[in-house]
């Protein structure tokens, strides 16, 4: 698997609005079609605009789960022209109300068949082998690696290796953890599961789900979602930091930066998460301990600015991609106002517009 750039997910910024509404069951529905939005972006897909249309109205309640799969269903059997991009938006719209209709069920069962089940109804109607072992072993060339690929679990041991990481999961006693070392083991349990790799294709999204359901399970019941939406890609590139060696190299396994994903998910921390930090590059790369110290240091500078420098400032940690517009939404400013200040942050040396206006982003500097 490649990944041609870093950038953050997509954002969607017609399902902003849902997140500020006094109604919980608009915004739990927002979230869920947020979070499996985003998680397409682990394969480098993106939803139909008639997608999103339909999910619009699911979450504004007009229709339900059951008549936006329908919908979606009836779209592409309508269209006459059976050609690439259709097959790939028919795909990734099907898997994306799949993983809603998950993510809004209350069950949930922490067994090797909980597994392949989740994994069969996310690709159910997508995949003949939805739910199905693989029965070969696989390699993927990672941008993160520079080609070179993690060693996944052996196709004759898939069952067996998965049965003994989760009973060793089941047996583990949290009870006198502090929450940061908790979250440590964790990420080290997540880790592992996604090495074992047991599908064709869809391991890092079925992870995904079986992750977030199984921390509701066990007490995390108020999950930060934004991280899925915006941060899959990260999530899955510190799975493969996590699990890739390379002596000739000297790299080892770096579990910081999925433990990084996990405190923001969690602890509703802010370390920022950039894919670049995950590289193996020939210059060198920090360690997610070392970035999450490089943005307290920038944020530091925030003790010379307003408070609206510093609300803003916050909102372009959260999202590097945030647009004036949407800015100014959060904050109840104007966008001239808003343009104002983020001159102000350039000026003082503490923000920082990468890659032009269209496909820009907001980088705190060091």
């Amino acid at each position: 698997m490649s990944q041609p750039h870093d950038i953050d997910n997509p954002y969607i910024p017609e399902f902003e609005k849902y997140l500020r509404t006094p109604e919980p069951s608009v915004r739990e529905r927002a979230d869920y079609w947020r979070t499996a939005i985003g998680l397409q972006a682990v394969d480098g897909l993106t939803v139909s605009d008639f997608l999103k249309q339909t999910a619009q109205e699911h979450i504004e309640g007009q229709i339900s789960a059951d008549e936006a799969e329908k919908r979606i269903k009836t779209y592409y059997q309508a269209k006459e022209a059976r050609l690439p991009e259709n097959d790939e938006k028919e795909e990734v719209d099907k898997v994306s109300v799949n993983i809603i209709r998950l993510l809004g069920e209350q069950s949930f069962t922490f067994s090797v068949a909980g597994f392949a089940a989740i994994h069969r109804q996310i690709f159910k109607g997508v995949f003949k082998h939805a739910g199905q072992f693989r029965d070969y072993d696989i390699s993927e060339k990672e941008w993160v690696l520079e080609g070179d690929t993690v060693l996944y679990a052996s196709c004759t041991q898939l069952k067996e290796t998965l049965e003994y990481d989760l009973s060793q999961e089941k047996q583990f006693d949290y009870s006198a953890l502090a929450l940061p070392d908790a979250i440590r083991h964790i990420a080290d349990f997540v880790a592992g599961i996604w090495q074992i790799h047991p599908f064709r294709e869809g391991n890092t999204r079925t992870t995904a789900i079986f992750t977030i359901k199984y921390l509701r399970s066990i007490g995390f019941k108020q999950i930060n979602n934004d991280l899925f939406e915006r941060h899959s890609w990260y999530f899955r590139n510190a799975l493969v930091r996590a699990n890739y060696k390379n002596v000739a190299k000297a790299v080892n396994p770096d579990n910081s930066y999925l433990i990084a994903f996990f405190r923001n998910l969690l602890l509703n921390e802010q370390t920022p998460l950039h894919n670049r930090d995950l590289h193996i590059s020939l210059a060198g790369h920090q360690s997610a301990n070392e970035v999450v110290q490089s943005a307290k240091s920038a944020l530091s500078k925030s003790n010379n600015c307003t408070l609206e420098e510093t609300a803003v400032l916050q909102i372009i940690q959260r999202n590097p991609r945030a647009t004036q517009k949407q800015i100014a939404e959060e904050i109840g400013k104007s966008e001239r106002t808003v343009k104002t200040i983020t001159v102000n942050l350039t000026q003082k040396g503490i923000i920082v517009r990468r890659n032009g206006k269209r496909d820009g982003f907001w980088e705190i500097l060091n």
